[in-house]
């Protein structure tokens, strides 16, 4: 299904540095650093990638996700005329629509940045939606399997700090079938020059996976400052310890995502060690109101034991995990 693209195209000339982006994801826009790593599903050879992109979400409007019989149609609209694009743009030719990613941490929970799911009301016109993906050549995704869509129970916590801490935890209206959640770190272990993976929707685009990143700045507060190479849409991405394939942060903010050439637009490109960085929440900065209680979460890498107060408080919403 396609929605109209007349307004967004004539957006995206405006101004070249307006960002245009969908919907909550307002955090900052993102870009690549030296060469493009982005790629889709069937290009992706690691099967322990792929594994890990099976657990992640593309967080949609309730309104572009329609549940026909065995089927969900999503309403998308071409990535080419939304954003103005040249037509040398990698992946011109797909279409967008999801306007933040996040990842699976329970069997009933979700991890994406705050400034995706600002209020309670907003999470509940939302779906979570596993497996929009390019999982052959040639083949765009316009649905995916009904059992694969998602809707908001609650608004568990959620944090956005302009410059530090931007996150939230969704309670989805069931328990996740058919993927597994994810391992994460909540502990400050990463050090500069560590090597990272980033899987989520760049510009509401399908699952892109991204590695051949390196953390720059592990000493912000909050958050750390990786050269990852991500857009507006990659905004409560999963960012992944590329040895271990455990969650190490969040990716909330970067540098911009476009600039103008003639009278089109093409991927920001900077040097690796260049331009502002990418921003990532440490799990370690997630804090909440709720009520303690440590998480052990089966399987999970030693780092896990002492969890944030609010990984901590899952124990009381997922006691299976213990």
């Amino acid at each position: 299904m396609k929605r109209t693209t007349l307004t967004l195209a004539a957006l995206a000339f405006c101004a070249a540095n307006l960002p245009l982006a969908f919907s909550a994801d307002k955090a900052g826009d993102k870009v690549i650093y030296g060469d493009d790593n982005r790629l889709d599903l069937y290009q992706v050879t690691d099967a322990r990638m792929l594994k890990l992109a099976d657990s992640t979400v593309g967080l949609f409007q309730g309104y572009d996700v329609s549940i026909e019989g065995d089927k969900a149609k999503l309403t998308t609209e071409s990535y080419a005329q939304a954003y103005g694009l040249c037509k040398e743009e990698p992946f011109y030719e797909q279409a967008t629509g999801a306007f933040c990613s996040g990842s699976l941490v329970a069997p009933d929970i979700i991890m994406t940045a705050g400034h995706c799911v600002k209020t309670a009301d907003d999470c509940k016109a939302m779906k979570f939606v596993f497996g929009f993906a390019v999982k052959a050549k040639g083949v765009l995704p316009e649905s995916v399997p009904a059992n694969d869509v998602y809707g908001c129970s609650e608004l568990i916590g959620r944090e956005q700090v302009g410059t530090g801490a931007d996150w939230a935890l969704v309670r989805l209206d069931r328990k996740v079938t058919g993927h597994e959640p994810l391992k994460y770190n909540t502990k400050d272990t990463l050090k500069n020059g560590d090597e990272l993976v980033v899987i989520g929707h760049p510009a509401g685009l399908p699952t892109k996976v991204a590695g051949g990143a390196t953390v720059r700045d592990a000493s912000p507060k909050g958050y750390i400052v990786a050269n990852l190479d991500t857009y507006g849409g990659n905004s409560g991405s999963a960012v992944f310890n590329a040895k271990t394939g455990v969650i190490e942060g969040i990716l909330v903010r970067g540098e911009n995502d476009y600039v103008y050439k003639n009278g089109c637009r093409v991927s920001n490109v900077c040097a690796s060690d260049g331009c502002r960085g990418e921003d990532v929440t440490k799990l370690s900065s997630i804090t909440s109101p709720f009520e303690k209680a440590s998480l052990a979460q089966a399987g999970a890498p030693a780092t896990v034991a002492k969890a944030s107060p609010a990984f901590e408080m899952l124990k009381t919403i997922a006691p299976e995990l213990n």
